[in-house]
């Protein structure tokens, strides 16, 4: 058993069972077990696989407590699953604000502190995009597991040179694209798996709002990521091709306004606008296959899943000619219930689970890779003017 540990053993039925309860420190767990060999190998799964005794939070540091980092650190306190060490930002302001909120955590303007500790296990990467591989880089080399903001980064070389040192030093890298932990998205994922689409035929979302504008970024970095990690998540498919067009409206600045055209090896084809010049705030996504349709709006908090029974349809006109003729069927409205947990507290709870070795990352560093590398090709039709770009997946 681990160090520390104790175990109480008494029987709960006549049927010879028993119930096993492990104490590490003020920690308690329970199980009913038909032998002592059942325990044996829990044991041995939660203290060799992760190498993380039973009952101890994971140790994190937080670096970034700008826009997104609060969120981060109010989810971090809140969970079982992690003690906040460090909270980390360069702005003073920041800094005295994670002070006041979250006294238990050390606050230091040093990210390095953060990111060398050697009880640090994980590091959660809240800062600016341009920032995000450096910092990445430095944890991963000091041995820390790493959940970064999405974008994982700016580029696809150094999206590719974080996976690999990922894969080096044995630690998981995860990318934090949040909206697919909602309840909203993974409702749609079970609706493609098990069928109820058809045939996936086309995706159309549109993402707008006033501000948040970047400096480092254009608004497809910055907004239309999401649309692309639920598509991928959703479909379990990548676009071959991209053709992107778009405006800055105030000079030197990023692009503000932009829509992207997505092109896949079969008929699939996936449109998503952008903005930040929107004065309301728009998140809605329309998903069609031949035999259902589903619209996703994330602002809707009554039903934001809403799955319709409409298509089109085509039968042949006998004859020599042998004319299509096209029909639309409209049919019920069904808004099926989602899980309405915040997404953060799901995905921290995933997180704790993966860096136990139990589950699979859902967006790993692989994905988030891919994502980058779509941007990327957006981002060189947007300087074309809308020309189409190849999205290259094999970097060698």
């Amino acid at each position: 058993m681990p160090p520390g540990a104790s175990r109480q053993h008494r029987p709960v039925s006549c049927t010879g069972q028993s119930e096993i309860v492990v104490r590490v420190g003020a920690a308690t767990a329970s199980w009913v077990l038909a032998d002592d060999n059942q325990l044996i190998s829990m044991i041995r799964k939660a203290t060799v696989t992760s190498g993380q005794p039973i009952g101890r939070p994971f140790v994190a540091s937080l670096v970034g407590f700008g826009y997104w980092g609060p969120n981060l650190a109010r989810n971090l306190s809140a969970s079982r699953d992690f003690d906040l060490k460090y909270i980390s930002d360069i702005s003073s302001d920041c800094l005295e604000s994670a002070k006041h909120l979250y006294r238990s955590s050390t606050c230091v303007a040093d990210s390095a502190v953060a990111l060398s500790d050697p009880d640090v296990d994980v590091v959660f990467v809240a800062t600016p995009a341009s920032t995000h591989f450096e910092l990445c880089q430095e944890a991963l080399r000091n041995g820390k597991n790493v959940l970064v903001e999405k974008p994982l980064t700016l580029d696809a070389t150094s999206s590719e040179a974080l996976v690999r040192l990922a894969r080096q030093q044995g630690l998981m890298l995860a990318v934090d694209h949040t909206f697919v932990f909602t309840g909203a998205v993974q409702k749609l994922r079970e609706l493609v798996v098990e069928g109820e689409l058809g045939a996936l035929r086309y995706f159309d979302s549109i993402r707008m709002n006033l501000g948040l504008v970047q400096s480092d970024i254009n608004v497809l970095w910055d907004l239309a990521v999401h649309d692309l990690s639920i598509l991928q998540f959703v479909t379990d498919r990548v676009p071959v091709a991209v053709s992107a067009t778009g405006r800055a409206h105030a000079p030197s600045t990023q692009t503000s306004t932009a829509y992207m055209t997505l092109f896949y090896e079969d008929d699939f084809i996936a449109h998503i606008g952008t903005s930040w010049m929107s004065p309301v705030k728009i998140r809605r996504s329309l998903l069609a296959g031949t035999r259902q349709m589903v619209v996703y709006d994330d602002q809707d908090a009554g039903q934001q899943v809403k799955l319709f029974d409409s298509g089109v349809e085509t039968s042949s006109v006998p004859g020599a000619d042998r004319r299509r003729l096209v029909q639309t069927r409209v049919g019920d409205m069904l808004a099926p219930k989602v899980d309405t947990r915040e997404a953060l507290a799901v995905e921290l709870k995933d997180l704790a689970s993966c860096m136990r070795g139990e589950v699979e990352p859902l967006v790993p560093g692989e994905s988030g890779l891919d994502i980058v590398r779509v941007l990327e090709a957006a981002t060189r039709s947007l300087d074309q003017n809308g020309s189409s770009f190849p999205v290259i997946y094999d970097s060698s």
